[in-house]
């Protein structure tokens, strides 16, 4: 009986890209299931570009985040040549997103914070923007 290599299955990518695979799969099969389905209207919100939904309008925007995380999870383990720009520009939002979040809600933490948590997720939305080579296609490794 062939058997899967996950030495060869994470051998496809860079380590820091391995970590972004194992957080879309992470919120595609623990977080966003547990958001959606578990968790009380009322306890319910979600982010978009720095702005927090509450309540109904946070649990109707969870299928497009569940969405754009399988679509990261399917992306990220087949190397899919549409990931380039998106991965990047998904990530830049988040970057943005930090920086208004935290100018702008009364949780925030200021602009001091605000901009190196913003730069953080520039680190990330950089190495994604430059890896466009990487996404040409998954290599198909033999079960052994």
């Amino acid at each position: 009986m062939a058997q899967w290599d996950w030495r060869l299955e994470l051998a496809q990518r860079p380590w820091w890209m391995n970590l972004t695979f194992g957080f879309c799969l992470y919120m595609t099969f623990v977080y966003m299931p547990f958001d959606l389905f578990v968790k009380a209207v009322e306890d319910d919100d979600e982010v978009w570009l720095g702005f927090l939904f509450h309540g109904w309008v946070a649990k109707l925007t969870e299928p497009l985040h569940w969405a754009i995380y399988a679509a990261g999870a399917y992306g990220f383990w087949k190397m899919r040549p549409w990931m380039w720009p998106w991965a990047a520009v998904y990530v830049a939002q988040i970057s943005i997103g930090m920086l208004v979040w935290s100018l702008r809600d009364p949780r925030g933490a200021g602009w001091l914070v605000g901009t190196v948590t913003a730069a953080v997720f520039l680190v990330p939305t950089f190495a994604l923007w430059r890896a466009r080579s990487r996404f040409a296609g998954r290599i198909e490794v033999p079960l052994q």
